[in-house]
This record gives C-alpha cells, structure tokens and sequence, in this order.
C-alpha cells in the first residue's frame, strides 16, 4: 500500500494552468511521484497539454512530448522501441490523454499499442467531454449530459448514447493490467499506479476526472461529486489482471442517482423520465457487473 509518508518531496509536474478544482494535475502529479524521474510523457493534444506545456512555462521536469490528437499510441509505442534498442530497461513510458483522444479518435492507435504488447502505461482521464475545445460530446459522455453538441432544448435531452465501456475494451485486449479509478479516490489510484509500475507491458488506466467548467459546479466539489459518481453506481473502481476482474468498491445499496446529477449544471435539465432512463441505465449496467463479476469467482 502507497503511504503518504513514503511519497519523494520530489515535484515531476508543477506550476500548471488547469482550471480551479481540476483533478487533472493531481492525477499528473501523483501519476510522477509514483513513477519517478524515469519517465517519459506522452501527451496529444488536451487538456493536460494546454495547461503543462505552454511556452516559454513547461511544467514537467520529466522529459514530455506533445504529439498529434490521435497518435498517443503510435508514439507510445515509438519510445518503448527506441528505450528497447538502447537496452534502456529503468524508464518508464507514460502516455496522458482525455476521453476523446482516447476512445474516439485515438482508439485506434491505443488498440495496436496494446495488441502488439509494447511496454508502457497509459492514462485516461476522462472528464466526458471534448472540455479543452468548448465542451463537445465523446463517446464517453454520459447519457442526459448537455454539451455544446448534444445540447438540451424543446426537441432532445441531451446525450442519447450511453457512455462507452471502455474499460471493457481494453480488457478484451488481454491487457496484462488495466483498471479504473477517480480523483477522487487518490489512494486507491496510487495503489493502482504502483502495481501498474511493477508490470511490463501495456498497462492501461482509466480515470474519472470531474471537470468544474464543463460539468457546471463549483471548484471546491471537485472530490465530493468524483465520491458521488461511485457512491450512486455512475462510476466504479475496478482492477484486471491475470485474466480476472476485481472490484475494489462494493456497495450492497447504490445512492440515489439524483444526489449526483443534481449538483451538477449539466444534467440541471433532467425531468423526471430522463432521470427514471437513467437509473435504469445504471441498474442494468450494475446487474451486469454483479453477474460476471462481482458474484462469479472472476
């Protein structure tokens, strides 16, 4: 277990521009501290590329490349091969993206990365929307969501689609290590990065990141509504490895979803059937969940 008292006083990624009560440096922050001078970062176009490397102010004091919105996984792959040929074998290769650069328009790439069995862990931060472009929908954007295209009026709800399972993807890949966290939860994602550091290969995880700007509420929620979204079954905490899926959070009674779409603007346009779709929603998914994972031995 990862103690706060063992962490290195060392900073890696300081100083960013992020908006107030965004996650995102912490994820980057605790994602080094864990990982070490080492380390080589990835980072396509973003929100974490905009508010870490604006010249002449570059905040990382790790070597960092900011790269083409869809080849995170294409230059992943490039550095664990140069690292390889050099008979480097103590640097870690680390990519960073959001949810659109990872399950849409970076999928691809990401998907060959893991297939060949590179070596290397990739974060995704996911804030359920294009947040660094004007708020755009993903396809990890959550059902009921208004965005600036899937907006809420007269004649639709929101998002339609539901939110894509990428977690699921990655390990239909027979990824050797893959998991889900949140800002929220920064323990459990530490613990999650030190077991990611110990493996080879590609290792993948997926982090909810709360965003104040394009979610609608106020910067010092942040973590409250990262606990919320587990606490009512919108979000779970979940490892893969060695074939099999544990969940590191199990509530016998999920809350209510109200308590977690109420605080946020986004959702402020729900009536109560959209509200009703979404519980269901989430009650299939966690039905689900309980069946292949939870009550089975996997």
């Amino acid at each position: 277990m990862v103690k706060v008292k063992n962490l290195t006083d060392k900073e890696y990624l300081y100083g960013h521009k992020a908006c107030p009560g965004c996650g995102l440096g912490t994820i980057g922050r605790l994602a080094l501290k864990i990982l070490g001078e080492r380390t080589i970062v990835a980072l396509p176009a973003s929100c974490m590329s905009t508010v870490t490397t604006q010249y002449p102010q570059m905040n990382y004091s790790v070597p960092s490349l900011t790269m083409a919105f869809a080849g995170t996984g294409a230059v992943l792959t490039g550095m664990s091969a140069g690292l390889k040929a050099q008979g480097i074998t103590d640097v870690h290769v680390l990519g960073l993206a959001g949810d659109g650069g990872t399950a849409d328009i970076g999928l691809q790439a990401l998907s060959g990365a893991v297939e060949r069995g590179d070596d290397f862990i990739y974060i995704c931060y996911d804030n359920e929307a294009y947040m660094n472009t004007g708020v755009q929908r993903s396809s990890l954007t959550p059902i009921g969501a208004n965005t600036t295209n899937s907006p809420s009026g007269t004649a639709s709800y929101g998002e339609k689609k539901p939110k894509k399972n990428l977690f699921e993807i990655m390990i239909a890949h027979r990824i050797p290590y893959a998991a889900t966290a949140s800002s929220a939860y920064p323990y459990d994602f530490m613990n999650k990065m030190e077991k990611a550091k110990s493996i080879r290969g590609p290792r993948f995880i997926h982090i909810m990141c709360p965003c104040p700007t394009g979610w609608g509420f106020a910067s010092d929620l942040t973590v409250e509504i990262g606990k919320l979204a587990v606490e009512t079954g919108m979000w779970y905490l979940a490892e893969y490895e060695n074939g099999k899926v544990r969940m590191n959070v199990i509530s016998k009674t999920l809350k209510p979803v109200e308590e977690y779409l109420i605080k946020q603007r986004r959702f402020r346009h729900l009536t109560e059937d959209t509200i009703k779709l979404i519980r269901e929603h989430r009650d299939s998914e966690w039905r689900i969940i309980r069946e292949r994972w939870v009550l089975s031995k996997c």
